[in-house]
């Protein structure tokens, strides 16, 4: 096995991890929502189709047999992540200021027509407020929690590419 091959066996290997975490955070939040009753807001649920994206793009790149169609993936990946941010962390923001609102009366029809939402309402449609506090797990909302496996993604990502790609020409 060349080296090249053995880094792009850990690139994959990361991906595959990322997207069964993925799909373990998806898990959990349903796991909230059904069992404990925590209804999910249009920003939740724009979170778990982050996570989903990148999920699935994180597989699909772990199939890759190049190394430029694992990268396209991974950019998907890492894009994904950033719309993850974006919600997550404007979620953060709304949780500090229970004044502001997430815009439910706008982003619920948005959201609730979505392909997902007619397909697994369960899992994708709007049933709360984004200014909700549900009780932390460890000491942070989960909507904190989300932006940092966001955050995290976006930048390990890259930095793993550039740390398996930096000897290669």
């Amino acid at each position: 096995m060349t080296d090249e091959m053995i880094r792009l066996s850990r690139e994959k290997r990361f991906l595959v991890l990322l997207g069964v975490i993925c799909l373990a955070l998806i898990g959990g939040a349903m796991y909230m929502q059904i069992v404990l009753g925590e209804a999910p807001c249009p920003l939740c649920i724009l979170q778990r189709y982050a996570l989903l994206l990148i999920a699935i793009f994180s597989f699909i790149g772990a199939a890759m047999p190049t190394r430029r169609s694992l990268t396209v993936f991974e950019v998907l990946v890492v894009l994904s992540a950033i719309g993850g941010v974006i919600a997550a962390g404007r979620h953060v923001f709304i949780l500090a200021n229970p004044a502001v609102s997430c815009g439910l009366d706008v982003l619920q029809p948005i959201v609730d027509g979505l392909p997902l939402a007619a397909v697994f309402p369960l899992g994708f449609q709007v049933e709360g407020f984004c200014s909700t506090p549900y009780p932390p797990v460890f000491g942070l909302s989960l909507a904190q929690w989300a932006l940092m496996a966001f955050v995290l993604t976006s930048v390990l990502v890259p930095l793993g590419i550039c740390r398996n790609r930096k000897k290669q020409s």
